[in-house]
């Protein structure tokens, strides 16, 4: 049973992403196709839906800076714990994840993901490396979120994919 809620990109950041990113580059939006193509990215995580690219899909890859973000809400100054990293999103509106999703996006057994632990001032409080189980990966990642927030100076943490450093998803502690 999952103990936190996975927080997609919101919808006015993506509104901002899909004119510049986070790096200050316009979006450059194309279709998605299986052909072998190096920028092949079916199957590849959309961060606006939590759902994989399927081709025909009108996509982009973009820089984005969750803490920066974070940090712009609430007054945090993360200083040199900013980063841009790489996500895919649609390169239009698609109305974000569907239906009373459940579970953790983007589980696939044996992948290697980073969990970086940030405080409210939006330093690294601590992270680990979390392999995401073969069985009952749920149950995988609310352990290692239940770990990350037992430690009170915790207030959100950043699940990333280890490979790439693609940003998967946010969890904020609950108040």
């Amino acid at each position: 049973m999952t103990t936190c809620t996975p927080l997609p990109i919101p919808p006015a950041a993506l509104a901002e992403l899909r004119r510049t990113d986070d790096s200050g580059r316009p979006m450059r939006p194309y279709v998605a196709r299986e052909d072998g193509d190096p920028y092949d990215a079916v199957g590849s995580p959309l961060r606006c839906c939590f759902r994989p690219v399927e081709p025909g899909d009108r996509i982009a890859l973009v820089s984005y800076a969750p803490l920066r973000r974070w940090a712009a809400e609430t007054g945090a100054e993360p200083g040199a714990y900013d980063e841009a990293g790489p996500v895919f999103i649609h390169a239009e509106p698609c109305g974000g994840p569907r239906g009373s999703r459940s579970g953790y996006p983007f589980v696939r057994p044996g992948a290697l993901r980073t969990l970086r632990r940030y405080d409210a001032r939006g330093h690294i409080a601590g992270g680990r490396l979390f392999e995401i189980p073969e069985e009952d990966a749920g149950a995988g990642f609310d352990a290692a979120l239940a770990e990350a927030f037992a430690d009170p100076a915790v207030a959100l943490v950043h699940v990333r994919a280890v490979e790439y450093g693609c940003f998967h998803f946010e969890v904020r502690r609950r108040l």
